[in-house]
């Protein structure tokens, strides 16, 4: 038993123009069918996609806090002007520079129009496959038990380990990676970045959620009412949900 990865949910005060950001910072396509906006690869809606993972901005009510997210995206590119032209890029799309303290690197940190942080990569050998996104990041204590407990609920495959970081990938070794960094950071707010996981067809959701509460999993009361997801927190506190089969 394993669970797919459905997409990135990112929380939006207005999810149609995050929607419309991410899709042209991405070279993808933002789906509207209904209250929230997904974006994904262009050539009509498939979801999940088979190769890529896909965001879906969700309308809330409350705006990001000052706090940065514990979830955050990188983004790759394949030189160093491609670099350079896509922070302008993503600048004029609406982008804002931040500072995380992350000092003198050689990425480039920006915010989306509403403060979620994301990084623009230096060209990295690892991510020259990926597609637009190199990583899906998790800020952590422990990259070890992270990588133990996702590898776990999910079919991705551990690609590295260590004290300080860690990286699954789709077994198919294609798309971003997930990584998970060790940070100082404690969960202070509600996760703004999260992710939605999917089970197989056939495979029976309840038992795949029963399965997650075994490996250390915790449920999660947002106020979310009878919803046809399940949300659930990671051993560390990381929100997810597991979405019903359609």
């Amino acid at each position: 038993m394993a669970l797919r990865v459905a997409h990135v949910n990112i929380k939006a005060l207005d999810a149609a123009a995050v929607g419309r950001f991410w899709a042209e910072a991405l070279g993808w396509s933002a789906y509207s069918s209904g209250v929230t906006t997904y974006v994904g690869p262009a050539g009509g809606l498939v979801w999940p996609d088979r190769v890529f993972v896909g965001l879906d901005v969700v309308p809330v009510p409350e705006p990001k806090t000052a706090t940065k997210n514990r979830v955050h995206l990188d983004l790759a590119t394949t030189s160093s002007a491609h670099q350079t032209e896509l922070v302008a890029r993503l600048q004029a799309l609406g982008a804002t520079p931040v500072d995380v303290g992350q000092g003198d690197v050689p990425w480039t940190v920006l915010a989306d129009p509403e403060g979620n942080e994301f990084c623009v990569l230096e060209p990295r050998e690892v991510y020259r496959d990926t597609g637009p996104i190199a990583a899906i990041v998790i800020d952590c204590a422990d990259p070890r038990s992270m990588a133990r407990f996702w590898s776990e609920a999910m079919d991705w495959s551990l690609h590295e380990v260590s004290d300080d970081q860690a990286a699954l990938r789709s077994a198919d070794g294609v798309g971003p990676y997930l990584e998970f960094l060790r940070t100082p950071d404690v969960k202070t707010v509600p996760d703004r970045v999260h992710l939605d996981l999917l089970p197989y067809p056939g495979d029976d959701k309840a038992a795949e959620v029963a399965r997650l509460r075994a490996l250390g999993a915790t449920d999660l009361d947002l106020g979310q009412g009878d919803v046809p997801w399940t949300c659930l927190n990671d051993p560390e506190g990381h929100e997810f949900c597991v979405l019903a089969p359609s």
